[in-house]
């Protein structure tokens, strides 16, 4: 079994929310984070997504199950429940993501620039 996750895994202010760059949604790259370490039921994903409505992060899911990055599986025995768990080909998206975190880290005062120079 996996260790819960941390609800305070996403800061409201995270630099993933300021990145340009994209995989997916806005939500994509997040929920890819949160099943690196092994499959997760929706409710557990809500935990640190909280900011997200179901019916988003539902479509979200979907989108990445569509792409080949999801697989969502129907466990039964007892009681039954749907887990996500990320593919090989969504586990292969964990290097460009560290690298887009850092990038985005590393341009963070600019981002930041950027972003309100552009606000009205």
């Amino acid at each position: 079994m996996t260790a819960p996750l941390d609800p305070e895994m996403f800061d409201p202010v995270c630099p993933s929310d300021l990145s340009p760059i994209r995989i997916g949604d806005k939500w994509a790259g997040m929920i890819i984070r949160c099943l690196e370490d092994g499959p997760r039921r929706f409710s557990e994903l809500r935990v640190p997504l909280r900011r997200v409505t179901a019916k988003v992060l539902t479509q979200s899911l979907r989108a990445l199950e569509r792409d080949g990055l999801v697989v969502r599986r129907v466990r039964t025995g007892g009681v039954r429940h749907v887990e996500y768990e990320l593919t090989p080909l969504g586990r292969s998206l964990l290097g460009p993501l560290d690298v887009a975190c850092a990038w985005a880290e590393a341009h963070w005062e600019q981002l930041l620039d950027a972003r309100e120079s552009a606000s009205p």
